[in-house]
């Protein structure tokens, strides 16, 4: 594949772009799933064996839609690769991403260890809530900067809306 020059646009939709844009809804999706247990009805309007349990389904949820989308971007193959092979100036930022992937993923992990053993005490509820929208607030800015990432080596907006 053809190296692309800074302010070129790169017009070919490439498989691995595809796959990437395609696991974006279903990213945010389990995202909002996240989010849905965090708001203060569900936080504080039932029982907080309910919430747990609910929140732990959430983040299981998060936890196997993340791993496909490190597969998708990441794999042999993956976008990564293809932005390093088209934009090598980009190393340093997908670098960063495999970085931020690997956090984001041991913060799911750690949220769902939490809420298997969290008990009913409210200060133990609170940190586990506190760790959920922490890493809320982490995907988003993911999201984002992945947006960014993707125009900046091909000059496509894959949309905020997926």
């Amino acid at each position: 594949m053809p190296q692309i020059e800074v302010g070129e646009a790169y017009e070919a939709t490439t498989s691995a772009l595809q796959a990437a844009t395609g696991q974006r809804l279903s990213l945010r999706r389990a995202i909002d799933g996240l989010e849905k247990t965090l708001t203060p009805a569900a936080a504080e309007g039932g029982e907080t064996g309910a919430w747990l349990d609910s929140l732990g389904g959430a983040l299981t949820h998060l936890d196997e839609v993340f791993a496909i989308h490190v597969q998708v971007t990441e794999g042999a193959g993956g976008l990564y690769d293809e932005i390093v092979e088209n934009a090598p100036r980009m190393a340093n930022r997908v670098k960063r991403f495999r970085r931020e992937h690997a956090d984001i993923g041991g913060a799911i992990q750690r949220g769902i260890a939490e809420a298997k053993v969290a008990g009913r005490d409210p200060g133990e509820v609170e940190a586990l809530r506190d760790h959920a929208v922490r890493l809320l607030a982490d995907l988003v800015r993911h999201r984002k900067r992945g947006l960014d990432l993707v125009y900046e080596a091909y000059h496509v907006d894959i949309g905020g809306e997926s």
